[in-house]
């Protein structure tokens, strides 16, 4: 989870901050300066969170910290390790804003806003009259342009004092204060159910403020910034220029003060590389004195030699200048110690000395050369800057063709303030180091282009003054307010009290040229601001380019809502995807869980038709397009504006400069006179209309959204309600091109609106009527005359003027189509309807919304009673869910390919995509689990839904077919479906996966409700875990184990469908989904067993764990338990460990579950009461477990020793004869199990060759004949354990009797046990001393400290590979290990085995290691064709088991600080296993993978024994 996130919420939310997979199990600290409970919020204070774990649990998984939002504003948060600081992030709170007398709530996508320039407004006493147009078309809140005093510019954005009410709005008799605007702005909010929000401006000051000339350390002067001084000097060099241009001095060179053409650019250009750069040698500010500096080396030199060397540098230093601070013409230097190091006289005498000070004169005239060639390139690019200023504001069309060149309209605008005499530009230049006068010296603000936001263009490093890349605002001086407030005291208070002020009496502010204020500066003036008024509505529009760079801001300012404007469109199509981009969900959007992870959004948006800021639409597009703009953008589910002027149609930009004229007043009454307006006036009636309509889609749940783009020009939006399914649809004809000069066609396309058109909300045209030409009024500012509108509200389609016709058409059995033939639908014409779905359809979702609050409150609006539903809606589905068993669940939740293939079916297959995973249930909730929390509604699996019922039907049919308590689920679904298919197909995808969310996580709760207490309190992680007991046990149509003893109790049974006979259904336990599922290669011995105790005892289900380890039993033959079960009647018996496991689980059984000792006398019905018996049916010769669990330890001590039944080709067809030849026993001086020959390979490791080419085919790749280690620690498990039976008379035998030299002889269990133990660690563990006398083979060994994989192998070195194989017998048999030397074996195998899911088979230092399994791969490799590799390399995840759980157990033994430590390890390997759980399709854990985790596509996708050891870690944790 943790990284650099920012998280946008509303008040009221829970934040919860959970651990990622990398730092599970490890001390993270979270730490946030979002304020305690009644605490003031500090931005610089930070406390920490403390943690919840709800199971209380080893593992982390649901470990959470929360944070209950309750006030809005921007707050940090990160977290530590240890004490290292690792992430964080930004929490932004969005505010509640409160307006009305009854401080209703206004949501933030009900606002509709209008700018006002405030020096437009007049007189206070007259602001209300003007306001009132606002108030009357609808707006809910007024953007106020700063209201402070103005500068000399008179732009509204240039202040001359933060702290003054503008002079302005005061008349003669009355003063205007900050409390009459403010309660102005009170009186709005409680009677006109407005808010009122101004600017903020931080980043600059008008030049002529009065506080600045007291205080000039506020600005970036010469005295605070010298490194500005070069750009000072030109800039005083391109004004004297001007002066001359203007007086006409230059036209004799070809630049007259009107420049109009190409040649009198070029001859600006030749005039300042000419006269102006060769005058003020810039170059000279970055060199050095060089006569100065030799002389200075020489009496160094000379004179101090070795006392100055004694300082000796560092020898890769290379001589460079060091910039002079003070930035004087020659003033830099150069570090003379490097100097001194680099240049050695080979002698005292003075002729080396001279040669020498020769040497240093060269270099320094060098790096000269280097500084005169990097100032030219900045002024070069100076040239081009200001050629490219001139050319913009003389030359080009959409300029403002300034006309000649005067100190009015200089050539360029003046970087720097200048308040003195003008003298000649050398007499200038002395005053920029004498600090009294350089400190007036300050550079203007103004904004660079492509520049990067978040640097600050004037601090030192960058050159945009020098190089003259500030697009400048010559009336602003730029403050400096360094990084902290105590390096400009001054500026930082006085700009403190403006915020106070301005957040005392406004409800939000407007954040101006956010993108250049410096960040930290708008970070500490928004806290003040929230401090005074907490619910503070913040807005902003940032230039930055960068949707990333623009999180930064809105994270790290709690900015609530990004501007943005509807004129960057350059069509209709990118305005109606503006909407769709900034504005809502899209319609038929999935029902997200209350608790969810966070998804990546972008910011709120305020979606302006026009910005004060922008030019006029009138003049770039045409007066037809202002209505139905207006109209699309309103229809976005977000807040919307626009600029006072739009709806008047005022046909210029209202310029923020230059404009002085009023606006006008509102006046009800039909006649008007010069400054008045009303409903008559532009579109007023239409803005009226239009935000009505916002405002009520906002409030009541309409934030869906569709956008269809009809033709070139027409638009449809649709605001959906996902409660009611109402709609309300506006098609708008825009008119970006003016219909009076361009051709429009007649022929407009007809459109389809699906449902039923209640009424037309409203239909709006523009039309001219006649009426003077426009005259642009001297005192008030007025629209165009020529242009209303024609507006009707609430009428019926019949009654329309724009429709011809509206006709209905049946889309499918329940989706009405209104289909609507346009008549008027002229350019600047918009009609908007109200849409309901089809009653049959509205009825149906009502009914749906009522079935499904059961699962959650959600659906509570919208629902409706059901009087005439199927009897089995009636019952709550958790009671019908509650009837089903375990092995019901698998086939409702999960079944693969081929179990469904056995039964006669098979998984849903998704056109154009892929078949699901499962049957089941499982197989849909994993598809959608991805397109749900995106919405991805185009997904195939949505289009396969909204296309047709196949999927729909598949679900309930597949499962009313199984009869029992499966088939009542599938009637219940059945019977909801029958809602579902009356809906509308968009709404399909939505319903349907609240349906099966619901049934899924009902079906989920009443698995977890059969299991034991260890899952039912257990973390998300073991919850899920255990779903893999529900995957992998399940009972097909045929039965995989065979029968058991007919005396045996409570094993279920079943009627045949074709044979109508009573018989067996157990249980059996899949080795692995997809390839080991079903048939033949269902049921494996050792994966059986292996998996067993995870899967069945940890889980609590014991009577199914019963009967698999008695029907295994009753298969016992040779004393072996078959490897491939084949129902025991295709047995094979090739495998020497899958009877030492199911001994051990035997032992896990009578451990865990309550009386499970009695197992041991229940009846065993043998199917092959000799070795050469043929199959017997069940009951034919029973027998106790405990008698079998003799037999085996019985026959292993006499030997074992067969060849396998049918041997050949027909069983194995890569097998060689040899391996057909089975053996097994024990050694009577160690006790050690025995067995195996180098042609089979009867451990887990059974990789055998199948390649002609490479010519392994035949060839075990691991045979591990010999005594391999997991079975004699499973050997001296059972031993140890029989010996504790028998001693307690529980087990009849105490040891096993054999014929020896024709006579018998008793081994009895404890010499048994004896003899492995004391012979284990003697011939296991490779010694670290070279000279053990143990050792057979001391030229094998090349790894000391660990235990060998087996020990007598028919090829020694194979015992010396390092595999993860001894953990097993470090947890079945840890006594047989020395605490140190296990811990130290353990390290050895972490560092070079342990991978991110799983243990590598093979010691990657081992000359045949390969990780990458490839079964597929044929070549002349003998290693890895045909996937030879199998065991040699890849990581296998159920070795991990066992080596956690080892480590945990030696853990403990080493001491408490190693154990601690050995948690935090195991949980943080583990929280790698939940994230794959989680991810995966499967819901399950893999067979293996390739090295360092990569994904196998040759694996099993879940795999038993995978799931089963970390359920089993888990439980011992």
């Amino acid at each position: 989870m943790f990284s650099r996130v920012s998280l946008v919420y509303r008040l009221g939310f829970e934040l919860q901050f959970r651990l990622g997979p990398t730092l599970q199990g490890k001390p993270v600290t979270v730490y946030t300066n979002y304020p305690a409970s009644g605490e003031v919020f500090d931005r610089h204070k930070f406390r920490t969170l403390s943690w919840h774990n709800p199971t209380g649990k080893e593992d982390d998984s649901d470990k959470y910290c929360k944070l209950d939002l309750q006030i809005s504003g921007s707050y940090q948060y990160y977290f530590s390790l240890g004490n290292e600081k690792s992430g964080g992030g930004y929490i932004v709170v969005d505010p509640i804003l409160h307006v009305g007398a009854d401080n209703h709530v206004l949501p933030l996508d009900c606002v509709t806003l209008q700018t006002f320039l405030a020096k437009c407004l007049g007189p206070f006493h007259e602001w209300e009259d003007r306001l009132k147009v606002a108030k009357e078309t609808g707006y809910n809140m007024i953007h106020f342009t700063p209201l402070q005093k103005l500068g000399l510019s008179r732009s509204c954005y240039s202040l001359a004092d933060q702290l003054e009410v503008n002079p302005e709005f005061s008349s003669h008799n009355k003063k205007c204060t900050w409390s009459d605007i403010g309660a102005l702005v009170e009186k709005m909010k409680n009677e006109w159910n407005m808010l009122c929000i101004t600017d903020v401006v931080y980043n600059h000051t008008a030049t002529n403020s009065e506080w600045l000339r007291m205080h000039p350390e506020c600005g970036y002067n010469l005295v605070n910034s010298p490194h500005l001084k070069p750009a000072w000097v030109l800039d005083r060099a391109l004004w004297h220029l001007t002066c001359m241009v203007a007086d006409g001095k230059y036209a004799a060179k070809g630049v007259p003060s009107l420049i109009e053409n190409d040649h009198h650019l070029n001859c600006i250009r030749k005039l300042i590389w000419e006269d102006v750069y060769p005058k003020i040698k810039l170059w000279e500010f970055f060199q050095v004195d060089v006569n100065k500096a030799v002389q200075q080396f020489k009496s160094l030199l000379t004179e101090g030699k070795r006392r100055v060397l004694s300082t000796k540098s560092d020898p890769n230093e290379h001589l460079q200048i060091v910039q002079d601070p003070d930035y004087r013409r020659f003033g830099c230097t150069v570090d003379m110690n490097i100097a001194l190091a680099t240049f050695i006289p080979h002698s005292n005498g003075p002729a080396a000395i001279e040669e020498c000070c020769n040497w240093f004169r060269k270099r320094i005239e060098e790096l000269n050369a280097e500084q005169y060639r990097q100032t030219n390139h900045h002024q070069e690019q100076a040239v081009n800057c200001l050629v490219g200023t001139v050319v913009y504001e003389r030359l080009a069309g959409d300029g403002p063709k300034l006309g000649p060149i005067s100190r009015k309209n200089p050539l360029v605008t003046r970087y720097f303030t200048y308040p003195f005499k003008e003298l000649t530009v050398e007499e200038e230049e002395t005053m920029i180091h004498q600090p009294d006068k350089a400190c007036y010296f300050m550079a203007h603000n103004g904004w660079v282009m492509g520049d990067d936001p978040l640097r600050n263009f004037a601090e030192p490093g960058s050159n945009v003054y020098l190089r003259r890349e500030l697009i400048c605002w010559g009336d602003s001086v730029k403050l400096r307010y360094g990084n902290k407030p105590e390096d400009c005291p001054y500026l930082w208070a006085h700009m403190k009290k403006y915020t106070e002020i301005t957040a005392k009496y406004f409800h939000g502010v407007r954040l101006d040229n956010c993108h250049s204020t410096p960040i930290h500066v708008a970070e500490e003036m928004l806290a003040t601001a929230r401090s005074v008024r907490p619910n503070l509505y913040v807005i902003a529009e940032l230039f930055t380019g960068s949707e990333y760079i623009d999180n930064v801001f809105v994270n790290r300012l709690g900015i609530t809502s990004l501007i943005r404007e509807a004129m960057t469109a350059y069509n209709s199509h990118e305005e109606g995807r503006l909407v769709y981009r900034f504005g809502g969900e899209p319609v038929g959007s999935f029902v997200q869980p209350r608790l969810r992870p966070l998804m990546p959004a972008i910011a709120h948006a305020l979606f302006m038709d026009i910005t004060h800021d922008n030019e006029c639409p009138i003049q770039h597009r045409s007066a037809y397009d202002a209505l139905p703009s207006a109209m699309i953008v309103s229809m976005a589910c977000c807040a919307t504006g626009s600029t006072k002027g739009y709806d008047e149609l005022v046909p210029h930009q209202i310029s923020v400069v230059s404009e002085e004229r009023f606006y006008a007043k509102w006046n009800p009454a039909t006649h008007l006179t010069s400054g008045e307006v009303n409903f008559q006036t532009g579109i007023l009636a239409g803005r009226l209309a239009i935000n009505r309509l916002h405002q009520e889609l906002g409030a009541k749940g309409f934030n869906q959204v569709y956008v269809d783009q009809v033709d070139e020009d027409i638009v449809a939006v649709t605001r959906h309600c996902p409660n009611t399914h109402q709609s309300v649809v506006a098609v708008s004809r825009t008119a970006f091109r003016d219909p009076k000069t361009s051709f429009y066609s007649k022929e407009v396309p007809e459109m389809c609106i699906p449902g039923k058109i209640e009424e037309v909300v409203l239909e709006a045209r523009t039309i001219e009527r006649n009426a003077s030409p426009y005259k642009k009024d001297e005192r008030f500012i007025n629209g165009l005359p020529n242009f209303t509108m024609e507006l009707r509200e609430h009428i019926q389609v019949t009654n329309s003027k724009i429709i011809k016709q509206a006709g209905t058409a049946i889309k499918g059995p329940n989706e009405f189509v209104q289909e609507i033939e346009f008549e008027k639908l002229t350019p600047g014409s918009v009609i908007v309807f109200r849409v309901s779905l089809d009653p049959k359809a509205q009825e149906a979702v009502g009914v749906l919304r009522n079935h499904l609050i059961q699962f959650s409150p959600h659906f509570k609006s919208g629902s409706l009673p059901d009087d005439h539903s199927a009897p089995i809606l009636k019952t709550l589905f958790s009671s019908i869910a509650s009837k089903l068993t375990l092995a019901d669940l698998n086939q409702v939740l999960y079944r693969c390919e081929a179990e469904e293939q056995e039964d006669g079916g098979g998984c849903y297959n998704i056109p154009n995509w892929s078949p699901l995973k499962y049957a089941g249930l499982q197989g849909l909730m994993s598809v959608m689990a991805d397109i749900r929390p995106k919405n991805d509604l185009g997904h195939p699996f949505c289009d396969n839904l909204r296309s047709g019922d196949w999927m729909i039907d598949y679900v309930s049919n597949r499962l009313i077919s199984r009869a029992g308590a499966c088939a009542e689920v599938g009637k219940w679904l059945k019977a909801m479906f029958v809602y579902l298919k009356r809906i509308p197909r968009y709404l399909i995808p939505c319903y349907f996966d609240a349906i099966l969310v619901g049934a899924y996580t009902t079906l989920l709760d009443v698995g977890w409700h059969h299991m034991s207490s260890f899952v039912q309190n257990g973390s998300t992680f073991v919850k899920h875990l255990s779903l893999g007991s529900v995957q992998m046990c399940g009972i097909g149509k045929y039965s995989c184990l065979p029968d058991l003893s007919p005396s045996l109790h409570d094993v279920p049974y079943r009627l045949n469908e074709i044979t109508n006979e009573k018989e067996q259904c157990c249980v059996s336990l899949a080795a692995g989904l997809p390839h080991f599922s079903s048939g033949i290669f269902r049921s494996w011995g050792r994966d059986t067993f292996i998996a067993l105790r995870g899967l069945m005892l940890v889980t609590g289900r014991y009577l199914e764990a019963r009967n698999i380890i008695l029907a295994f039993g009753g298969t016992l033959r040779h004393g072996l338990i078959p490897n491939l079960l084949g129902q025991g009647t295709h047995a094979r018996y090739n495998c020497r460990d899958a009877v030492w496991w199911w001994l051990q689980c035997i032992q896990d059984y009578c451990k865990i579950v309550p009386n499970g000792l009695d197992i041991l006398r229940c009846p065993v019905s043998r199917m092959y009461p000799r070795d050469d018996s043929s199959p017997q049916p069940a009951g034919t010769m029973d027998q106790p477990l405990y008698e079998v669990i003799q037999e085996a330890m019985q026959r292993h001590m006499e030997g074992i020793n067969f060849r396998e039944r049918n041997a050949g080709p027909q069983i194995d067809q890569n097998m060689r004869d040899e391996g057909f030849n089975v053996t097994a026993g024990v050694d009577n001086e160690t006790g050690f199990v025995f067995g195996g020959n180098r042609f089979n390979c009867g451990t887990w490791m059974d990789k055998m060759g199948e390649s002609d080419r490479a010519r392994n085919r035949g060839i075990p790749a691991t045979p591990r004949d010999g005594s391999a280690v997991e079975i004699v620690g499973l050997c001296k498990s059972a031993v140890r354990w029989l010996l504790d039976l028998s001693g307690k008379n529980v087990f009849p035998f105490h040891g096993v009797t054999v014929k020896r030299y024709e006579k018998e002889e008793t081994i009895t269990y404890d010499e048994w046990n004896r003899k492995i133990q004391g012979h284990f660690e003697r011939l296991f563990f490779v010694s670290e001393n070279p000279a053990d006398p143990n050792e057979k083979h001391p030229n094998l060994v090349h790894k000391r400290g660990i235990y060998k994989d087996s020990y007598g192998a028919s090829s020694p070195w194979c015992d010396y590979q390092l595999r993860p194989n001894f953990t097993i017998a470090m947890v079945v048999a840890p006594e047989l290990f020395t605490p140190e030397r296990a811990w130290k074996a353990l390290q050895i195998a972490e560092e070079k085995l342990l991978g991110p899911l799983g243990m590598k088979t093979l010691d990657p230092d081992d000359m045949v290691y390969c990780g990458v399994y490839d079964n597929a791969l044929d070549n002349d490799n003998y290693n890895v064709a045909r996937g030879f590799n199998y065991h040699q390399g890849p990581e296998w995840l159920w070795p991990i088991g066992y080596f956690l759980r080892a480590k945990l157990y030696f853990s403990k033994l080493i001491g408490p600080e190693i154990y601690a430590k050995t948690v935090v390890m195991i949980k943080n390997v583990l929280s790698r296993h939940y994230v794959h759980l989680e991810r995966s399709s499967w819901k399950g854990l893999p067979e293996l993978t390739n090295e360092n985790g990569q994904y196998c596509p040759f694996s099993c996708e879940t795999q038993a024994w995978s799931i089963g050891v970390i359920l089993e870690i888990l439980y011992d944790l």
